[in-house]
């Protein structure tokens, strides 16, 4: 059993070493909520995906703390639980919220995984000793400057392009990449930018041989989905559309895709990301495990989960280096010439937490104990 004596919420304010531009818009400073949990002199972290405004999803980082200071954390603080698996029952009542949720289920997986003293990937069932690695590449100033970031990406080895297209910043660019490299394992996301009207202009993708065609339609959609899957030869992915694991199921049942991002945030923890994985794999369809801009604490977590086995595809579990000037964990997450990261395999995730990084990056905080609120 576990203990939980107390949790501490930070903002941190993070400058992103690249701008990073999608079809929602361009980033270039990242607001992190962060959560630290303390445990029977143990202490473990975790990372709300959540962004600045409601746009991926409708959570934000505001609405994250908000929800995580008032409802979550007081459901945790001063409570006995047997490990992460325990916080889905004890969050329940609160509906949504997935990505605040899973910040701090997954630091009590991490708790759990120390006091067991195993790896964070073991504890979650994970089999993999590396993971396989792709690069999202966003939109461009130019194609001159997609194509730079391109030739850097496979130099360093990644074993998947996918690029962030929307109306405009589509067709044109896959036909150059493809004519200068035909062979590459391609793909693209269009992060709900299309509509049916877009249905024979998406059609003509399939001349370019991705991979996968992610999240074309609405963010929450399978219906459509499904009616333009079965005009594709692409496989489409669907991203935003998957809470859980009944979205999982039906979009498969309704062929609505062919293969699924599992993001660890977007579907409310590991617990639930276990589930997701687990009834593609029953059904065949591969998964692979995307990403939200994470700081390291919650790059090692998707690296625990991609540990599992049906994460067959690349993901987007790039080196810390592609993201930070320096990163708030040591060390840095590093991808190898070969396109893999190795999975930890120490005590917990593997990777220490720079706290004097974090406390210099921090701009509000707050603690939650089990005795009483303090403000620090």
């Amino acid at each position: 059993m576990l203990t939980i004596d107390a949790v501490h919420l930070r903002e941190i304010n993070m400058p992103l070493a690249f701008p990073f531009e999608t079809s929602f818009g361009l980033t270039t400073t990242r607001r992190i909520l962060l959560v630290e949990i303390e445990s029977d002199g143990l202490t473990a972290w975790g990372e709300c995906v959540a962004g600045e405004h409601p746009y991926f999803s409708d959570e934000s980082i505001d609405t994250a703390w908000i929800v995580t200071e008032t409802e979550l954390a007081p459901r945790l603080v001063g409570k006995e639980v047997v490990g992460g698996g325990s916080c889905p029952s004890l969050f329940c009542q609160v509906r949504g919220h997935r990505m605040a949720k899973a910040a701090l289920e997954n630091a009590v997986w991490d708790l759990e995984a120390q006091k067991k003293r195993v790896s964070l990937a073991n504890l979650l069932g994970g089999t993999r000793k590396v993971i396989l690695c792709g690069v999202s590449i966003g939109i461009q100033p130019s194609p001159t400057v997609l194509m730079e970031k391109i030739a850097e990406a496979l130099e360093a080895g990644y074993q998947r392009i996918k690029l962030k297209c929307k109306p405009g910043w589509d067709t044109k660019i896959f036909e150059q990449v493809r004519v200068r490299w035909p062979e590459i394992v391609l793909s693209c996301d269009a992060n709900s930018a299309y509509r049916i009207v877009d249905f024979d202009h998406i059609a003509e993708w399939d001349q370019f041989k991705m991979l996968m065609i992610e999240q074309p339609l609405w963010y929450d959609d399978f219906y459509f989905h499904s009616m333009l899957q079965k005009r594709l030869e692409t496989a489409i992915c669907l991203d935003e559309s998957i809470h859980n694991r009944r979205d999982a199921l039906a979009a498969i049942d309704m062929e609505s895709c062919r293969i699924l991002n599992i993001k660890v945030g977007r579907v409310g923890g590991f617990s639930e990301a276990i589930a997701v994985h687990n009834a593609a794999a029953e059904r065949g369809i591969p998964v692979w495990c995307g990403g939200m801009l994470e700081t390291g604490i919650g790059r090692v977590h998707n690296i625990a989960l991609s540990s599992l086995q049906n994460f067959s595809l690349p993901g987007d579990v790039s080196a810390s280096a592609r993201y930070w000037a320096e990163d708030i964990i040591e060390p840095e997450v590093m991808v190898s010439t070969k396109g893999e990261i190795e999975v930890p395999r120490g005590i917990g995730c593997g990777y220490t937490v720079l706290r004097d990084r974090i406390e210099a990056l921090t701009v509000r905080r707050q603690t939650l104990r089990a005795a009483s609120r303090v403000m620090v």
